[in-house]
């Protein structure tokens, strides 16, 4: 998929508001060569999909050896919307908190003293965390109304073949 098309998607109105929400369904192969599917809050930087974990997470060793992931933003509404995206994963150790898990986190409800205690916690509990860093190759954005799934479009050809539509 090339880079035009790749921005063209990302930048419609309903993937922004998808690119906005805390939290994508991150699907990579584990070690053992089985597939994982976990949710993980992440922000957007209009480039790139940012995920913080702990130093220690087991994905961690999965994405080194196999960086390739897919990405599931959606909706819990009908009809739902969907943003599909696909890339490869590059790892970047830091130490501390990084400003992007503190954003991305931002959007939970918190009283303003829930907020100083998760931070408190957060900041006793981590010396580092590991940034998760994917750049779209591909993405396809799956709304109900005027784009579909691949199969249920072909559905849909066949069906108007059919009655001669």
């Amino acid at each position: 998929m090339q880079a035009t098309e790749i921005s063209e998607i990302l930048e419609r109105p309903i993937s922004q508001e998808l690119l906005a929400r805390d939290v994508t369904r991150l699907a990579y192969v584990a070690k053992d060569g089985t597939p994982r599917n976990v949710p993980i809050a992440f922000t957007w930087n209009g480039s790139e999909i940012v995920m913080c974990t702990t130093k220690n997470a087991p994905k961690l060793p999965a994405l080194r050896a196999n960086p390739m992931v897919a990405l599931t933003i959606d909706t819990e509404v009908h009809p739902p919307k969907i943003l599909l995206i696909r890339g490869r994963a590059e790892l970047d150790v830091v130490d501390g908190i990084p400003e992007e898990y503190l954003r991305m986190n931002g959007s939970y409800e918190m009283t303003a003293e829930q907020r100083v205690a998760w931070e408190a916690e957060i900041r006793s509990l981590y010396d580092g965390m590991v940034r998760i860093v994917v750049t779209p190759t591909w993405a396809k954005l799956i709304d109900f109304e005027t784009t579909l799934p691949s199969a249920v479009e072909e559905l849909v050809r066949q069906r108007a073949e059919r009655e001669g539509v």
